[in-house]
């Protein structure tokens, strides 16, 4: 099956380069018509963003450029709006701006890690809050958040990095469940790529096999008419793989002055991860919890 994107509009931001240019070129090659953004670089130069709409317009493709940044909500309103007018619907966001500020939190100036929150958590919630209504209108939306494995599993002097990319997950689990009776599906895209924002982070050799065009068919798949919902996946150097949040069977131990002791003498069986499942919302960690209550008060 091709994953044709004819017809479909799709707004990719941070797309001035790395990622999101790679995001943006494959999917106005599939067809869709793509608005670039990215910020402007205020040194008289052509934005990067109409850098990447050159690219796409010369290999026959449709593309507009936005610049501004994705913590400016009027300005992606605006963004948002101008896709519209342009081609009277937005059916896929592909959330990808971002940043690094990189320290050790013992080191980490709050104004750093709020900044990053800022740009990765709050710009996704910017652009996703103003294509949203949209999409719930025409009952059709596909949207990707750019998670991380420093969020999925941390990375030393990421505290600021992974607490937002970790956050979007969370994100993407609520607005997949709210999304669902509009055809509205979120999905997290993990990637591993060598770009300005990883450069001098890794040798060489690993940064050549870690292109960013190797991650851009993952996002291929979360974005097209025939995506998922609620769906991780890793991606990096033509490799691929998902991510679970998952939870445990448990065990019941009740009420009692004892149970702190009781709990710490079966830690292990508790996190023991056989028979862990994904949940289908957080409801179901209270319903696994009063399950078991009410079956040891029927014993």
């Amino acid at each position: 099956m091709e994953l044709n994107f004819t017809g479909r509009v799709a707004i990719v931001t941070g797309a001035g380069g790395g990622l999101g240019r790679e995001h943006a070129l494959a999917l106005a090659k599939r067809g869709a018509k793509v608005l670039v953004n990215d910020m402007e670089r205020g040194d008289g130069q052509p934005s990067p963003a109409q850098k990447v709409v050159d690219e796409i317009v010369a290999a026959g493709g449709e593309a507009i450029a936005f610049s501004c940044s994705v913590t400016d909500f009027p300005q992606v309103q605006a963004m948002v709006q101008k896709a519209q007018d342009t081609w009277g619907r937005v059916d896929v966001l592909i959330n990808n701006a971002g940043i690094l500020r990189d320290k050790s939190f013992a080191k980490m100036e709050l104004d750093d890690f709020r900044l990053v929150l800022d740009v990765h958590l709050m710009g996704a919630v910017n652009c996703t809050k103003a294509v949203w209504p949209l999409m719930v209108a025409q009952k059709y939306g596909r949207i990707v958040m750019t998670t991380s494995s420093s969020g999925l599993f941390g990375n030393f002097g990421q505290a600021n990095y992974g607490a937002a990319k970790m956050a979007l997950v969370g994100l993407m689990q609520t607005l997949s469940i709210e999304g669902a009776k509009s055809d509205i599906r979120v999905n997290c895209l993990a990637p591993t790529a060598a770009t300005q924002m990883t450069e001098g982070l890794l040798p060489p050799a690993m940064l050549e096999l870690l292109k960013p065009e190797a991650v851009t068919p993952a996002m291929l798949v979360l974005a097209h008419e025939s995506a998922p919902n609620r769906t991780i996946l890793n991606a990096g150097a033509g490799t691929f793989a998902a991510s679970h949040i998952t939870m445990t069977q448990g065990l019941h131990l009740g009420l009692g002055d004892d149970v702190p002791e009781r709990l710490a003498e079966q830690l292990a069986a508790i996190t023991d991860r056989a028979g862990d499942k994904v949940p289908g919302s957080g409801s179901e960690q209270g319903t696994n919890e009063i399950t078991q209550a009410t079956a040891a008060l029927q014993r």
